[in-house]
């Protein structure tokens, strides 16, 4: 057992959105967290992500609980929006920060959980994953090699590298447009966005300016057929028929999608998909394997390219963690998500995809420091 000295009654691993949010409700009610991370800063996954990065949230529903943006701050925050907002309150008063410390391991122990660190072990009462999904990149392992640049999304930066190049962008999430868009605005000499499944495009921006969550919000709650319709006119207002283009409507909505497999659906701007319409962004069909330079796709055409970049997608990587404690599900997801424990004092809290995300996480990270609380 560790020395009493490493002994916490609550820690929080992961120093994004869900977790500060939970150390920050918990501090507000008397209680001192240790927020830990393996990175050497806090809001490590968003200092990492390409610079035009802006939420596909609006201000009002994606700040931490009780601690709005600063005045001035843009209706869709950017990427350095967010990371000062965690950074500013993550090191409040009250919480305790350990950064450049990897936990590998949770077990039970005496009363309690036993963390095995990069830095050595200690114990605690309870505990609060918040390692998020944006945690471990995923590639799909197609056939053949390809010589050219190969990269996942996350390492993406800015258009400059590619600059003179033939890109292939796979994948056409939010992620996977914008970046697409980025290349496309920043002198690469073709881009390519390779869609498998026909994304649920919506707009970021709503009527009257407004962002999208004031209308996702609410239909999330109804039932998915009904949301769908109302999202279906939304789409076709904003953006009209695309089929010609390679996007056709896919058959199922964004919210039956969203509830099944708990995937967001595409947020972008009107100018993206005027690149599409004017082929600065040319969509083909899924990869199926690489021949040297060729990427061959499933419509038996090869694209020559220099470089792909794979926006597609990451996974929780859970099992490692906690894999041998019986709270994970078949696919890896954990079987119950805060404000209910997976077992007693152990928390999953951020794993999941919904509109409003982070301001959704806040809310709900009050009623997670509750039940800590209640339990201590």
């Amino acid at each position: 057992m560790s020395d009493p000295a490493h002994s916490r009654e609550v820690v929080i691993i992961g120093a994004g959105p869900a977790g500060v949010s939970v150390a920050l409700s918990l501090k507000d009610r008397g209680v001192r967290p240790v927020l830990v991370d393996r990175a050497d800063h806090v809001g490590a996954s968003w200092r990492s992500r390409y610079e035009r990065l802006r939420l596909n949230t609006g201000r009002p529903f994606s700040h931490l609980p009780g601690r709005p943006y600063p005045r001035g701050t843009p209706l869709f925050p950017t990427r350095d929006d967010v990371v000062d907002h965690l950074e500013r309150h993550a090191h409040e008063d009250g919480i305790d920060v350990l950064l450049d410390t990897a936990v590998t391991r949770i077990d039970r122990g005496d009363g309690g959980w036993r963390l095995t660190t990069s830095n050595g072990g200690f114990n605690t009462k309870q505990v609060v994953v918040a390692t998020g999904y944006l945690h471990t990149p995923v590639v799909p392992q197609w056939p053949g090699t390809f010589t050219g640049d190969f990269v996942h999304s996350s390492q993406y930066r800015n258009p400059t590298p590619f600059s003179g190049k033939r890109v292939l962008v796979v994948g056409s999430g939010s992620s996977g447009m914008e970046i697409a868009y980025d290349l496309s605005t920043g002198a690469a000499e073709k881009v390519w966005l390779s869609v498998r499944t026909p994304p649920n495009l919506l707009p970021r921006t709503g009527p009257a300016g407004l962002p999208n969550d004031v209308g996702s919000i609410p239909l999330y709650h109804l039932p998915a057929r009904i949301a769908d319709r109302i999202a279906a006119v939304a789409r076709r207002q904003a953006f009209g028929d695309l089929s010609a283009f390679g996007l056709p409507v896919p058959a199922e909505g964004p919210f039956a999608r969203a509830r099944r497999l708990h995937v967001a659906p595409t947020l972008v701007d009107a100018e993206v998909i005027d690149a599409v319409r004017d082929n600065a962004i040319e969509i083909v069909s899924a990869v199926t394997a690489f021949d040297q330079d060729d990427v061959v796709l499933s419509d038996a055409s090869r694209l020559l390219a220099d470089a792909v970049i794979c926006a597609t997608g990451y996974h929780p990587n859970l099992d490692g963690l906690v894999g041998h404690l019986g709270v994970l599900t078949p696919e890896g997801v954990p079987i119950a998500l805060a404000p209910t424990p997976a077992a007693d004092g152990l928390y999953f809290h951020g794993l999941l995809s919904r509109p409003a995300l982070i301001g959704f996480l806040a809310k709900q990270s009050r009623a997670v420091a509750r039940r800590i609380c209640a339990e201590a």
